[in-house]
């Protein structure tokens, strides 16, 4: 079974999307032991023993995470299938790249497929927390 299926199927953590089922569009994507991958290339016994997050981990509807509250600021989304999977490379990519540039992050996010944006409100978003976080370091 597909780590994908899994979490979708067996858990009924749902917010994470299957596109392609190839790794190409970056809608499944989550967080493993720190580093994001495509859930829908990895056999859900291949995560056994590895800290899994998913978009249900980053935030509440009343306390979002710092991405998501960007993302909702800059209307960083419009149909919502790509965005579980942008989020999560989001964290990723920030946790990783805190001073990135403009495109940096869209390097970053290249590997995520989004039909609707035109990826510039997402890329607004993406500039907008990371300045948020270099504030909160401060």
């Amino acid at each position: 079974m597909l780590l994908s299926d899994f979490l979708r199927e067996t858990l009924r953590m749902t917010g994470t999307h299957v596109g392609c089922e190839h790794g190409v569009c970056g809608a499944c994507t989550i967080i493993a032991d720190g580093h994001s991958i495509r859930s829908c290339l990895m056999f859900a016994v291949q995560a056994d023993g590895l800290s899994l997050q998913t978009v249900e981990g980053l935030g509440k509807v009343s306390d979002l995470h710092p991405l998501q509250e960007s993302f909702r600021e800059h209307h960083a989304l419009q149909c919502g299938f790509c965005t579980p999977g942008m989020l999560m490379t989001g964290v990723d990519f920030l946790d990783k790249h805190p001073n990135a540039t403009d495109e940096e992050i869209r390097e970053g996010l290249s590997g995520n497929i989004c039909r609707c944006t035109g990826y510039e409100h997402i890329v607004a978003a993406v500039r907008s927390a990371a300045a948020r976080k270099r504030e909160t370091i401060r």
